[in-house]
């Protein structure tokens, strides 16, 4: 029978996410079949999973690590912000509704037995299901009725492991507070705590360590160091997304500008591990650089609405100015439906009905079209001819002249466009950078970096980690077999 424990924080960002990954990988790595699971995410980086559906990047992540294809039962419900008080909410991988945050917190009861039987589905093919909660343990606010954190644990009845961020500063007080503040049945359920993202000498937080068992009566696992090749794991959400240093020595510049919501960032990780590039994500307020050789439109989940903030931002003009003194530009997605001529939402998929005209680099045309296009992707480079891998993952229909000069080319079909000059390009094809051979070719820059085989590496390295530092024995010893009642 398959054994359960989940995994909470005191805040965002803790580690929860990188930590069940690596777990995942340690408990494979002993021959135990091991699952992901996270009742509720809120992300716009997203994967398409084995089974034709969407999930969060970071339980596709997590599935990579145990060594599974990634299907919708690991993230039943998604939310996916398109406006500042409202998400797109995909439920078992499609997508269910748009609803603003009050009418998703009044109805989201109703999903909870939905997530509950995708558990018991993992759970009745594994050995152990690792349970990923989302934001804060603490959010009292949001208990009623909740499916991410406490609401599930209790539901699904599962011991749960407290994670506390050191890195940020206030740690003791962010777990003993969490007891604190939260309902006694709620942290009846917190079996341990676990301190993460601790630099230098670990004897220094014995004292803290003591402090938190004292208060809390529960066992503390670490502190767990700080993993230094995080950054060579895609990034769960927009928080993973920062500028980073201007790496000295770079040959070849690109320029990416931060819309409000942009999705599906992670396709930018593999040009960040070379070396020669220098990729710089430019904040509003920022000019994007003149010395940029390629300037990037990332997905996003509010194509219009990010137009219209690339262009209070002035960056419109930035991107032409660039494509006239010889830079390329490649739009991803919604990045391409805002290189065309226009945008047409007539059914107010993604906002108010109506139209937006476009940046007019390509002459083509989008349509945004309730129909979602959701498929992993083996395609050809059309200007090289090499090989890519990636996944379509878009609401629209774009047609126009430019789609006879297209970007790749999908089972023989042509896909996405290029410009005249050749130095404007779109494409609906997520993931694209992840092929080696392809990245080499189009940044013009070889190296040894094999992506994939890295992201493997790293995955390999973060088991070993949590191995190294943690009583990996005693900690899994906290699960608890899944019932099916």
């Amino acid at each position: 029978m398959a054994k359960a424990l989940m995994f909470m924080g005191t805040g965002s960002d803790v580690g929860k996410s990188l930590i069940v990954a690596g777990l995942c990988r340690a408990l494979a790595n002993r021959g135990l079949r091991v699952a992901p699971f996270k009742p509720q995410n809120m992300s716009n980086n997203a994967a398409v999973s084995e089974d034709g559906g969407e999930i969060g990047r970071a339980q596709a992540l997590q599935a990579r690590a145990a060594r599974l294809a990634p299907t919708t039962a690991m993230n039943p419900v998604l939310l996916k912000p398109e406006q500042e008080t409202g998400a797109q909410v995909v439920l078992r991988g499609k997508r269910l509704a748009s609803m603003s945050a009050r009418d998703y917190f009044r109805r989201r009861a109703e999903l909870l037995p939905h997530v509950l039987a995708a558990f018991r589905e993992l759970a009745a093919d594994a050995d152990f299901v690792l349970v990923e909660g989302a934001g804060s343990a603490s959010e009292v606010n949001l208990r009623q009725g909740d499916l991410a954190n406490f609401g599930f644990a209790q539901a699904a009845d599962l011991p749960v492991v407290l994670i506390g961020d050191i890195e940020r500063g206030g740690v003791i007080a962010s777990v003993v507070g969490t007891f604190a503040v939260i309902a006694r049945e709620d942290a009846e359920r917190i079996a341990a705590t676990l301190i993460n993202k601790f630099r230098g000498d670990a004897s220094l937080f014995d004292d803290g360590k003591a402090f938190i068992m004292a208060r809390t009566g529960r066992p503390v696992f670490g502190p767990l160091p700080h993993f230094a090749d995080a950054g060579k794991l895609p990034a769960e959400d927009v928080l993973g997304l920062v500028a980073g240093e201007h790496r000295a020595g770079a040959r070849y510049r690109i320029a990416v500008p931060r819309l409000p919501r942009v999705a599906n960032f992670d396709d930018l990780d593999p040009l960040r591990a070379e070396p020669a590039v220098d990729l710089t994500i430019v904040e509003p307020g920022k000019a994007l650089p003149r010395d940029a050789d390629l300037v990037i439109l990332p997905g996003s989940k509010a194509t219009r609405s990010d137009l219209e903030a690339l262009r209070r931002q002035g960056w419109d003009i930035d991107i032409k100015a660039l494509h006239r003194s010889g830079a390329r530009v490649l739009g991803i997605c919604g990045g391409y439906q805002m290189l065309g001529r226009s945008i047409r939402d007539p059914d107010g998929i993604e906002g108010a009905p109506g139209s937006s005209e476009g940046l007019g680099l390509l002459d083509v045309e989008t349509v945004l079209t309730h129909t979602k296009t959701l498929r992993a992707e083996n395609a050809v480079d059309a200007a090289s001819g090499l090989p890519l891998t990636g996944y379509h993952m878009h609401m629209g229909v774009t047609e126009g002249v430019d789609r006879a000069r297209p970007f790749s080319r999908v089972r023989g079909e042509a896909e996405g466009a290029r410009s005249g000059d050749g130095r404007v390009m779109g494409t609906y094809l997520h993931g694209l950078f992840a092929a080696d051979a392809f990245r080499h070719a189009f940044i013009g820059e070889a190296s040894d970096v094999a992506y994939e085989t890295g992201v493997e590496d790293a995955l390999d390295g973060l088991a070993a980690h949590l191995e190294s530092h943690l009583d990996l024995d005693a900690l899994i010893a906290l699960a608890r077999e899944v019932r099916f009642s």
